[in-house]
């Protein structure tokens, strides 16, 4: 992004950490280069993770950049400081986490130059030269920030406390997030219904002649389906109704993010993180519009440019060589409907680009997002619908079928599913023969098929990301329903932050992938079943995410939101004091434990050879033989293990030095500094 920037601006010399150029200079952030600090950085008591210290509810908010991007920091504050610097950019990502990347390390550098914000959507050189010429006001963003800063504070406090408080309780790490968590609750439910189904035995009956084929549907009892087939075969039946509509389908729209992982997962099994990563390199690559997008639409002076991009893509994909299309562009624009940005389409700039020399990965992302640009422009799907009902000894049965009266969209779509060789089940559906009402049908053959209700599927990354889209929507009356539509939207997360809500959960071993199925490991079912409902309802997550939206918006006070989160924390602080002692196990996993991680206040196990902790994100681990106890000619056994751990220090006996002859005693201390392996102190006065 900075390249694509420093080179329409023209700064094109490289330095150390910046690029300069005709009165420019360019330099980049990674990622989040400030971030809210650890606890135990307000108090050093935190670095041991313990109940009586809960909750944790700073004052004022303290902020440090993590070691690996100390150096591209002290860049930017160089920068910042320098003299011939008058006057900032912001240009990150135009939306609510770019605004705190930049103003984070803005605050943090001490920075009080004035600066503008780069507002764009798009990476091509014409979209930059032209944000460049209508960079807007700072002040326009704040609430913005406000927002974003609220967020992370909100999850800072959710976060800390939730994940020590359930840990020390329960004697492993429980990571507890305020989308995270919820999301895991959704997955929770739906296995549960999975696994108490219990399948149910149904009949259908068929009557038959020639190719028309009628059913009576979900008969219970085996004995009277077989009945009414054994009344009806060979008997002669009466067509009584046949009823014809012509129908139609509407194109469907433009994607925003979180549609487009969707529909990545479903053809290519792509998972949502995945998908955001083909995005954004696409988005770089100045291939395609900005991608944290939640807007379905674009805006009407974006006409001339979409019938433009409309062209290139029937020229340069050749799935769709040869097709006649043209666009109904009014389909798709509504400024209304665009928030900060537009819906994700392709770029003029697919035009100059070989598209062949793309990764594989990259070529289906483009290839559905321009099947997308033309499907949504394209004409309405028009069929003819057929209902027929026929009559057989005092018996309903019935049938419908399809005839397609105009391709519009599908047909786009249909290309498309045609060069991945997929067949789509929904055109598969059944033409009817032709037959007029109160026609007779002599000797209808009847039989019967046997059929298993079946459970509801897991989710998958399609459907789960729809279903934290949604959330929360079902707990709104009509009224609330119309005062929500947008700009402001129930759902857990954002289109943003949602891949990385299910990668967070994958990782900490809380659900797994099997297949293209998103399952709840055992750790992840009893996480659930611990926490209270405030913490895992969608509905509660989802309206403190519309609470988000509306501050960005100056409709509701970021402080107040805060005290509610702050208010919900520390009442759930005091609602767990103590656990039973088999409650307190509910995660043991049968491995020896010797105490808690002094770091995290997970469970240490005794491992071969060592002593470990049970936290997959914690590197916490005494050796055995380790060059401290090595040294003195002694092991750390697991005694020893046992007392550093619960006290800290212990009493040692028969140390070895090569300076005397004799062996001496020692308290060693753990001294541990949270590196990668841990230090140890002597003293001999206690």
């Amino acid at each position: 992004m900075a390249q694509s920037i420093a080179k329409v601006l023209g700064a094109t010399s490289r330095k150390d950490g910046w690029l300069e150029g005709n009165n420019y200079i360019v330099s980049w952030c990674v990622g989040h280069l400030v971030g809210l600090a650890d606890a135990c950085l307000y108090d050093a008591r935190y670095a041991k993770w313990r109940y009586s210290d809960l909750p944790i509810v700073p004052e004022e908010w303290l902020y440090e950049v993590p070691k690996d991007k100390a150096q591209q920091f002290k860049v930017l504050r160089d920068l910042m400081k320098d003299k011939r610097v008058t006057e900032l950019v912001c240009a990150t990502d135009a939306g609510r986490e770019g605004e705190l990347i930049f103003r984070l390390v803005y605050n943090k550098a001490g920075c009080t130059k004035p600066f503008k914000r780069l507002w764009i959507s798009s990476l091509e050189d014409s979209a930059i030269r032209e944000g460049f010429h209508h960079l807007r006001d700072s002040s326009d963003y704040d609430k913005l920030y406000e927002a974003a800063l609220a967020r992370s504070k909100a999850d800072w406090i959710v976060g800390i406390n939730g994940t020590r408080l359930f840990s020390t309780l329960y004697h492993k790490k429980l990571v507890v997030g305020r989308v995270q968590t919820p999301t895991l609750a959704m997955l929770v439910e739906r296995e549960g219904k999975i696994s108490t189904f219990r399948k149910e035995k149904y009949f259908n009956i068929h009557v038959e002649k020639d190719s028309l084929k009628a059913d009576m549907e979900k008969v219970k009892n085996k004995d009277e389906a077989k009945a009414i087939a054994a009344a009806c075969d060979k008997k002669q039946a009466v067509v009584s109704s046949v009823r014809k509509e012509t129908k139609s389908a509407n194109p469907p729209r433009l994607y925003d993010l979180t549609t487009l992982q969707r529909e990545a997962n479903r053809y290519f099994g792509f998972t949502a993180q995945q998908t955001l990563e083909l995005v954004q390199s696409l988005y770089e690559k100045k291939l395609l519009t900005y991608p944290r997008t939640d807007s379905q639409f674009i805006t009407d002076d974006m006409e001339g440019t979409a019938r433009q991009v409309i062209s290139i893509v029937c020229r340069k994909l050749s799935m769709f060589e040869g097709l006649g299309h043209d666009p109904d562009i009014g389909r798709v624009t509504n400024n209304a409907k665009v928030t900060d940005h537009h819906a994700i389409i392709p770029t003029v700039q697919l035009e100059k680009q070989d598209i062949g020399e793309l990764p594989q990965s990259e070529q289906k992302i483009i290839s559905l997002v321009g099947m997308r640009l033309l499907a949504a422009t394209g004409e309405k799907h028009i069929y003819d619908e057929t209902r027929i009902i026929i009559l057989c000894e005092g018996y309903e049965f019935r049938t419908k079928g399809k005839t397609v009266v105009q391709d519009g969209w599908k047909g786009i779509e249909q290309r498309f599913k045609a060069s991945l060789g997929s067949k789509d089940k929904e055109e598969t559906e059944k033409v009817l023969p032709a037959v007029r009402e109160n026609a007779v049908l002599e000797s209808v053959s009847a039989s019967v098929t046997e059929h298993f209700t079946t459970p509801p599927k897991p989710y998958t990354e399609d459907t789960l990301l729809s279903a934290m889209e949604t959330a929360g929507n079902e707990e709104f009356d009509d009224e609330t329903e119309k005062i929500r539509s947008n700009p402001c939207k129930h759902g857990l997360g954002t289109p943003a932050t949602r891949a990385g809500i299910i990668e967070k959960l994958v990782k900490g071993g809380f659900i797994e992938r099997k297949g293209k199925s998103l399952v709840p490991t055992k750790d992840g079912n009893n996480l659930v079943c611990v926490l209270p409902e405030q913490i895992t309802s969608p509905s509660m997550t989802a309206e403190w995410e519309n609470t988000l939206m509306q501050i960005e918006r100056g409709q509701a006070d970021a402080g107040k939101f805060l005290d509610g989160i702050v208010g919900m924390t520390t009442s759930l602080v005091k609602a767990y004091p103590f656990l039973s002692e088999a409650e307190a196990a509910r995660f043991d996993t049968g491995k020896e434990s010797i105490g808690k991680c002094p770091r995290c206040g997970s469970p240490v196990y005794v491992g071969k050879g060592n002593y470990y902790c049970s936290s997959k994100d914690c590197s916490f681990c005494l050796w055995e033989d380790n060059k401290f106890f090595a040294s003195k000619k002694k092991k750390l056994t697991k005694k020893i293990a046992k007392e550093l751990l619960d006290k800290g220090w212990c009493r040692v006996t028969g140390l070895y030095t090569p300076k005397k002859p004799q062996l001496y005693d020692a308290i060693i201390k753990l001294d541990d500094s949270g590196g990668k392996y841990v230090s140890f102190k002597m003293e001999f006065d206690r």
